[in-house]
């Protein structure tokens, strides 16, 4: 099978930092699907693991946490598909990735895609919307469908991939006051389409933001790039008692600061699930099952943003770079090899 993969880790720019290859084709045993993956998305976590991963000496290591794609065989002991479904996932971060021709992925995390979603619209959400969702829903233990009591969201960095995803579900399943901040005309512009209250500017001092809208203290915070920048107004901006979560891998933050406002804190890696096999292991199908069906309702938008042609070595280098330079918004996704 065609891949794109690499041995070294290298900047983008280096020739062999990815490389258009052929692997064997891999066997499904177990509760693993073989999904010939028709589309990806490109995420951070990518990047981050091919400026800082290497394989074992002699081997490749397969990147992509996005896809979406057709089961062509299952495992004996699989019993949520068959082989014709169309699929859609993220993957697990302990297994070779979807820039493949074909992949292996544990059936208990992976749903059907919307019907209304062509392969490219549908890889674009996998990542995003678990990771959303278990930020909200599982983690800070917001109960959707709450009623109105006047709290309010804040996301920082709201128009990335998460943060595209976390706007809509905040907006659609809750009554909370959304806030999601950017820094880019474009940026901003983009959050308030996704449905977001108010959009602020975090390159500017987000309290003084806050104020200016008319927002104080809002109980929960989630921050999604650059914390350790925004963490001391973070802590002077949170209500008491308030709930504070973060995705990303800040150099250094004093979390003592939250412990006067009794402030609590909550990572969040999708990935946590899969790599661990948790008892419940099988609530990223779910998630995946109920996004489609909100997706399908037309509560939920796809949030490609751009199309960087067929998966292969130099157009995901393409799109590595764009993440790099910390100016793409929405999701980059690539499709058939």
């Amino acid at each position: 099978m065609k891949a794109v993969a690499y041995q070294k880790p290298h900047p983008t720019h280096h020739p062999e930092s990815l490389i258009d290859i052929l692997l064997p084709d891999p066997v499904a045993e177990g509760r693993d699907l073989l999904v010939e993956v028709k589309a990806v998305s490109v995420n951070p976590a990518d990047v981050k693991v091919r400026a800082g991963s290497s394989p074992a000496k002699g081997e490749w290591k397969v990147l992509g946490w996005d896809a979406s794609g057709i089961v062509r065989a299952v495992g004996p002991e699989v019993t949520l598909f068959r082989p014709g479904d169309h699929v859609w996932y993220a993957g697990s971060i302990a297994r070779a990735g979807s820039n493949s021709e074909l992949q292996l992925v544990d059936e208990r995390i992976v749903g059907k895609i919307p019907i209304s979603l062509d392969f490219a619209a549908a890889a674009a959400l996998p990542l995003t919307s678990l990771t959303a969702w278990e930020m909200l829903f599982d983690r800070l233990e917001i109960q959707p469908g709450m009623k109105a009591v006047g709290e309010s969201l804040l996301i920082i960095g709201a128009a990335g991939g998460v943060g595209s995803i976390m706007v809509q579900l905040a907006r659609r399943l809750t009554s909370l006051t959304v806030i999601g901040t950017a820094s880019r005309p474009e940026t901003q512009a983009w959050v308030q389409q996704l449905g977001a209250h108010h959009v602020i500017d975090h390159s500017k001092d987000i309290v003084d933001e806050l104020k200016r809208i008319g927002v104080t203290q809002p109980k929960y915070i989630v921050s999604l790039t650059h914390t350790d920048q925004h963490f001391p107004q973070i802590v002077e901006a949170i209500a008491p008692q308030g709930k504070f979560g973060l995705i990303d891998d800040p150099e250094q933050i004093d979390v003592r600061l939250l412990k006067r406002k009794s402030v609590s804190l909550h990572w969040e890696l999708m990935f946590t699930r899969s790599l661990f096999s948790t008892e419940d292991m099988q609530a990223q199908h779910h998630i995946l099952t109920e996004m489609a069906a909100l997706v399908d309702a037309g509560l939920i938008r796809s949030t490609v943003d751009e199309h960087f042609g067929t998966i292969n070595a130099e157009n995901l280098k393409r799109a590595h770079a764009l993440l790099e330079s910390g100016r793409s918004r929405g999701k980059i996704v690539l499709e058939g090899f």
